[in-house]
């Protein structure tokens, strides 16, 4: 049988100079964590509709897909998990004030300074994401042995 690798989707809502995090409440060692609002793609849905949906869901924003811009490109593995292809959009515009839709899933959120990261307590997966809007890096490679 042919391995599939999953498809991520995040979203970096960025305010005065301040990007938006979700601190991670999980079952597993990333309990605690900083990420990106993100998703899973679903059958049948483009990229940008499975962002603007994911924005929803989480943080009850509404985004116009139209209004998101691709800023980067992550493929992930490790150990114990399916490989999987992160889609970063940065969103230019929405409405709303972003709230904790899921506290099943997540313990809050928080701006963070693009210049002060909770860099010791942030999943790689989404500091490559962000590296890819300030830096201007279109893909990175996490876990893949070199």
């Amino acid at each position: 049988m042919t391995e599939r690798h999953l498809v991520d989707v995040h979203i970096l809502l960025v305010r005065d100079g301040a990007v938006l995090l979700s601190r991670r409440r999980s079952a597993d060692e990333f309990d605690g964590l900083w990420h990106l609002p993100a998703g899973k793609l679903e059958s049948g849905e483009s990229a940008t509709a499975a962002a603007a949906r994911e924005a929803g869901e989480e943080i009850g924003i509404v985004i116009d897909p139209a209004d998101l811009r691709l800023v980067h490109t992550a493929h992930v593995t490790s150990s114990g998990r399916e490989a999987r292809l992160g889609l970063f959009f940065h969103a230019l515009r929405w409405t709303g004030e972003p709230v904790n839709r899921e506290p099943d899933k997540s313990y809050g959120l928080q701006w963070f300074s693009l210049d002060a990261l909770p860099e010791e307590s942030l999943i790689r997966y989404s500091a490559a994401g962000i590296r890819g809007l300030t830096m201007g890096t279109p893909y990175s490679e996490l876990g893949w042995a070199t």
